[in-house]
């Protein structure tokens, strides 16, 4: 197998991967609707499900075609009984996505705000849930992509359950990175992409939950014919098949992902990835830059930067100086603060991060950047 040219992805996504997942996408050509193929998509399925501890009786899988933002479209159109509301627990970009999709299907709904770098006040969480009696669906994000926040969404969820609602997660960038446990986490709905922590390719989401409720949402309104989770999850367990088109080579992939994740096991992904945004933290420290999240909020995979008080700090420099050679730095997604994130995600460890620094700091001389890097306040 020739090796391809790697590329060290620091960007919140895709992430980069190992040769022997993009070698998976060459297979003979199948017809999707081969019984082979089928086969391939129940254990597919099944290993999703497993990868956040779920029961295969009370869990199950439904595979989508899409980025990420697929699957909080599914959740939120599909799992809201009519006359009931939508509670979003919003602290940033992607919760902020939620609470738009709700806009969009004119869906009823409470968007309860706290600040991009702050925590949810719990008890402002449970005052609405007390006062709302209508609110049948609690949504937020586990790991705020934009600032790199951890939400405490054990706590969420057991709110949640206690005023009767279900809770969906939206886990985009935690699944398969961070442990999670679906049922001692409270969640009902959790959900991600392959690009993401499973280390595979765009194109392929999916959401993992309770079947019976799924079930129960067969009832519900209908206001979305291709993202609906009962019709999608109704013809996986009729057909074993996607209802449409399935990313035949992506989920080649994804079951090559599958197996190296099953290799290098939770804990030990885990402890890579600390591995990684630990160093990614070191190096930021050493030269002085700030960021947004205090490290006890941190979620342990994105780094949120400030931007320099630096005449010289130009970040499309700096991010063309690195791309270059061969690091990708992405830019962040606050709307009051210039930031920068570097993301602990994908196939890469801490050797790379100091293999980073070395150019990172290069391109930082090159700009004429002084460092340690300078705050006016």
């Amino acid at each position: 197998m020739e090796a391809i040219k790697r590329n060290i992805l620091l960007n919140p996504g895709p992430s980069t991967t190992t040769d022997t997942v993009k070698y998976a996408q060459v297979v003979p050509d199948i017809c999707p609707r081969e019984k082979e193929f089928a086969g391939l998509m129940k254990g597919l399925r099944e290993d999703l499900v497993r990868i956040v501890h779920g029961d295969l009786e009370k869990y199950t899988s439904v595979l989508f075609c899409g980025s990420g933002t697929i699957n909080i479209d599914v959740v939120i159109n599909s799992l809201l009984p009519k006359g009931k509301k939508v509670f979003v627990v919003n602290n940033g970009a992607y919760s902020t996505r939620a609470v738009e999709i709700c806009k969009y299907y004119g869906l009823p709904h409470i968007d309860l705000q706290f600040p991009v770098d702050q925590q949810p006040d719990m008890e402002k969480v449970e005052e609405i849930l007390k006062n709302n009696k209508d609110i049948a669906l609690v949504h937020t994000t586990h790991n705020e992509t934009g600032t790199g926040l951890l939400n405490p969404i054990r706590e969420i969820g057991a709110l949640a359950h206690k005023y009767g609602a279900i809770f969906t997660v939206d886990t985009t960038s935690t699944y398969a990175m961070r442990p999670i446990d679906i049922e001692k986490d409270n969640i009902d709905f959790c959900m991600a992409s392959a690009q993401k922590g499973l280390m595979a390719f765009t194109g392929l989401s999916f959401v993992v939950g309770n079947r019976a409720i799924i079930e129960k949402s067969k009832d519900y309104p209908k206001r979305s014919y291709y993202c609906n989770l009962f019709q999608q999850y109704d013809y996986f367990e009729r057909t074993g098949e996607m209802h449409f088109t399935p990313p035949v080579q992506t989920i080649y992939a994804t079951i090559q992902a599958l197996k190296e994740y099953w290799a290098e096991g939770e804990e030990g992904k885990w402890a890579r990835h600390t591995r990684v945004f630990n160093a990614i933290n070191k190096g930021l420290d050493e030269l002085g830059f700030r960021q947004v999240i205090k490290p006890e909020w941190r979620a342990g995979l994105v780094s949120s930067a400030i931007y320099p008080d630096d005449s010289n700090w130009s970040f499309e420099k700096i991010h063309d100086y690195c791309y270059e050679r061969g690091f990708t730095i992405y830019p962040g997604k606050i709307s009051t603060t210039n930031t920068f994130r570097l993301c602990a995600l994908g196939a890469i460890d801490e050797a790379d991060i100091e293999d980073f620094y070395v150019v990172f700091k290069e391109a930082l001389a090159m700009s004429g950047v002084k460092t340690p890097v300078v705050y006016k306040d």
